[in-house]
């Protein structure tokens, strides 16, 4: 039986591939990340170690010790976290010595850098959704509802705007209303720009979230679920534009039931963004 390494960070996407894995015959060797993985990772997975942020050599000993010589990286680690929560950093030595060498603490600076020092150590680094690949959006309308003709003018008008977001490495979702830009995600996630953008515009407004142009499929996927639909009701959104191939959803019978029982149009769009609308 092929066992992988699983490297459980914030969210429900670990627990999500973990479940596919084993319904697929895989065994999944968890290591998670205390005060951010989801305790019921452990009851998909026949190991589930938990670990302080910053344990390097506690992780990669788990990792030999069960013979996971493939790793997959899932769920977030939210840069607030760091500050929120220092109880739960526990940089050992390996780790500061890693933090020394980096030119900057950018999201692909870290996570390159981890890359590296797991395939250093012999392991080699898989993509996300390698275990689930029917986890990733496709194109066209996913649910019942389409946008209005106003409405994909505005995926049109945000999608070159959320690329630039991602190429800058500071957010992958935009908030549009009448071709204004009301949220920008950087720090703060996905879900609390979607609240800020909601409150700054009217009814109605696109939700538009894209993969960075260079984006590494080995980490950070573009991730929504029905936490995400839940935060697009309370603000009263009425659109949600996707990268199709390249953007993944969680419990999407349930994400698209919510979608659909509150009249929100959800669409994948391919990667070079949404054709013009036909000349009258």
């Amino acid at each position: 039986m092929e066992t992988i390494g699983l490297i459980a960070g914030q969210g429900r996407f670990p627990t999500s591939l973990a479940r596919r894995a084993r319904s697929r015959g895989v065994r999944i060797v968890a290591v998670a990340l205390r005060c951010l993985a989801d305790p019921a990772l452990a009851r998909e997975v026949p190991v589930c170690e938990w670990v302080h942020l910053g344990e390097f050599g506690r992780l990669l000993e788990v990792l030999q010790r069960e013979g996971a010589r493939e790793v997959v990286l899932a769920g977030k680690v939210p840069k607030g976290f760091l500050w929120q929560h220092r109880q739960a950093v526990r940089p050992d030595d390996r780790a500061l010595a890693f933090l020394a060498g980096l030119r900057d603490r950018r999201d692909d600076t870290l996570l390159g850098a981890v890359a590296e020092l797991l395939e250093q150590e012999g392991f080699r680094l898989r993509e996300q959704a390698a275990l689930a690949p029917d986890l990733y959006v496709t194109e066209g309308p996913l649910g019942r509802h389409l946008p209005s003709p106003r409405q994909r003018g505005d995926i049109r008008f945000g999608w070159p705007v959320a690329k630039a977001l991602g190429a800058l490495d500071v957010g992958q979702t935009v908030v549009v209303q009448n071709r204004a830009v009301l949220a920008l995600e950087a720090v703060e996630g996905t879900d609390a720009a979607i609240r800020r953008g909601c409150a700054l515009g009217e009814v109605g407004a696109c939700v538009i979230k894209v993969a960075k142009p260079h984006q590494d499929l080995r980490f950070d996927v573009p991730t929504v679920g029905p936490e995400t639909l839940r935060c697009m009701c309370e603000g009263r959104a009425a659109v949600l534009a996707l990268e199709a191939g390249r953007t993944v959803m969680l419990e999407r019978e349930a994400t698209l039931a919510r979608a659909d029982a509150a009249g929100i149009a959800v669409v994948g769009i391919p990667g070079e963004g949404p054709a013009a609308e036909p000349s009258p």
